[in-house]
């Protein structure tokens, strides 16, 4: 009984879950149905509002557009009327200009047709003259050649009358012509020329006088050999050593030859090298102070000096460079101009040479409103050649150029030291000062000295040079060969054609000679007419 309760509420019991169940299916259909239902009218309501909205904005679009367009009908309708004005005011202006312009070119026609009347007249005018000129002109060609005729008449008779053909009277006209022009000209040139020369030398004298007396140097005449004195006789024997060896030994490491002499305690030391002669006398004197002589001690000495005179050479072109006054020369220029120092030329020390040009060509300069550092360089510069010039082949010049070159000295630095001997032409107003200071300085009384061969010798020179020149009846060489005078033949030469000579003689002197300072050339054509009273 128990069991079959159970089984039959059990059975209830499902068939309540299945009921259950299908209500909840029932009942969710019948919800998704009327959400449907009430979300189609919804929907159709909002879109009838929606419509509704539509169609009122609808309605104010076209009015709103209705009144834009009346109101650019409007506003196109006032600008087109203000365009029309506007066009109606300008082509009244336009029409105005237009008539005043027909106006001036009626008047201007007015004008030109009075102007043409007027050409037209001055045409017939010009004609008219035309044919009176014509006329005249056929008159004047007949009167033309009547009187040509009449001049060949002429000229037919004086050349009977004169013996001579027109074309020989005609060379012998000009021939005259040319002569007395070539007279005029030589007077004129000697009027300029005295004239220049007169104001030319006053203003040179007066420069030249005062560099010189701002500029004073002293002057000592030097040669190629140098003289060591000795403390005594016995002195000599250990100079030469035994067998010779200590004197073979200065010589080899000094390359200067020792004399020596029967001149009492005197060695002199010979050689054109003027370092290497100062490096033996200085090496000797330490020697002989020392005592102690044999080759390994001359070689050792000999050594010591050569470094100590490199160093004293620098310092000797410095010191040169600083007393004139200049910087910014190559180290190697400074060391050339140390050697000069030691050279001499006719006597006369090279650097002070040097130093006394540039200071005579700066002084110049300065007087004369040029270039006062170019001088100097130029002047300091001007026989740097000399330093080497038994070294290397070639003049003084020719090496000085080459080395001014290789140190990157300026075009016009060079051209003063070309030019200083007139080998080439001066480019610059400071090659002339250098050129002329060069002179002075070696013209100075003492400052140097020639061989008494050499002096013969350009004396000879000067005569042979003047002796020459065609008309030269003899000439003389004096004042120690600073002038030389040409006594010409009168009838040869005359004043024009001596004045001419004298330029011709110096030129050629200037151009095959070498000499210190200047020469002049004094030309002299004397006329002596003798008569006897019986």
């Amino acid at each position: 009984m128990t069991n079959y309760a159970n089984s039959l509420f059990l059975a209830f019991d499902g068939l309540s879950v299945a009921l259950i169940i299908a209500a909840a299916l029932l009942f969710g259909a019948a919800g998704v149905l009327l959400g449907k239902v009430l979300s189609d009218r919804s929907r159709s309501k909002k879109i009838g509002d929606a419509e509704v909205i539509i169609a009122k904005m609808k309605e104010e679009a076209e009015q709103e557009c209705k009144a834009l367009k009346t109101q650019a009908q409007l506003e196109a309708k006032a600008e087109e009327l203000k365009i029309r004005s506007e066009f109606e005011k300008e082509t009244r202006e336009k029409r105005a200009e237009l008539q005043k312009m027909e106006q001036r070119l009626l008047q201007k026609d007015d004008v030109l047709s009075k102007k043409d009347a007027n050409l037209l007249k001055k045409n017939e005018e010009l004609e008219q003259l035309k044919r009176d000129l014509d006329k005249k002109h056929a008159e004047a060609q007949k009167i033309k050649e009547k009187l040509d005729h009449q001049l060949e008449l002429m000229l037919q008779e004086l050349e009977k009358v004169a013996q001579m053909t027109r074309e020989e009277a005609k060379r012998q006209l000009m021939e005259s012509i040319i002569d007395e022009a070539r007279r005029d000209s030589a007077v004129t040139v000697r009027e300029i020329e005295a004239e220049a020369k007169e104001t030319a030398d006053r203003k040179a004298k007066d420069i030249i006088s005062l560099a010189i007396q701002r500029c004073c140097v002293e002057h000592a005449s030097e040669i190629t050999v140098t003289t060591i004195a000795l403390p005594n006789d016995d002195m000599k024997a250990r100079i030469i050593g035994r067998e010779g060896r200590n004197i073979r030994a200065i010589e080899n490491a000094t390359g200067i030859e020792l004399i020596i002499d029967d001149t009492p305690e005197v060695v002199i030391a010979s050689g054109f090298d003027p370092v290497r002669r100062e490096v033996a006398r200085i090496a000797l004197e330490r020697l002989i102070a020392d005592g102690r002589i044999h080759p390994a001690r001359i070689e050792e000495t000999v050594e010591k000096v050569k470094k100590e005179l490199e160093t004293q050479i620098k310092q000797n072109g410095e010191e040169a460079m600083f007393e004139v006054g200049l910087f910014g020369i190559h180290p190697e220029l400074i060391k050339l101009l140390g050697r000069l120092k030691y050279r001499t030329s006719y006597g006369q020390n090279v650097l002070q040479h040097s130093i006394e040009v540039a200071h005579l060509a700066g002084l110049m300069a300065q007087e004369l409103g040029v270039d006062v550092t170019l001088a100097k360089r130029g002047g300091l510069l001007h026989d740097i050649g000399k330093a080497v010039d038994h070294e290397v082949e070639g003049t003084h010049i020719t090496i000085g150029v080459d080395l001014a070159k290789k140190y990157k000295e300026s075009k016009n630095v060079i051209n003063c030291i070309q030019a200083h001997h007139g080998d080439v032409e001066p480019k610059t107003i400071e090659a002339v000062l250098v050129q002329a200071a060069d002179a002075i300085s070696g013209a100075r009384p003492g400052a140097r000295r020639e061989t008494g061969t050499n002096y013969v010798k350009r004396l000879m020179q000067l005569e042979e040079i003047a002796n020459g020149f065609k008309g030269v009846e003899k000439s003389f060489a004096i004042q120690a060969g600073r002038e030389v005078r040409v006594i010409v033949k009168p009838d040869q030469v005359d004043d024009s054609q001596a004045l001419f000579m004298a330029k011709e003689i110096a030129k050629k002197i200037e151009s095959e000679l070498e000499y210190p300072g200047q020469i002049k050339v004094n030309v002299i054509r004397e006329w002596r007419v003798v008569e006897y009273a019986k």
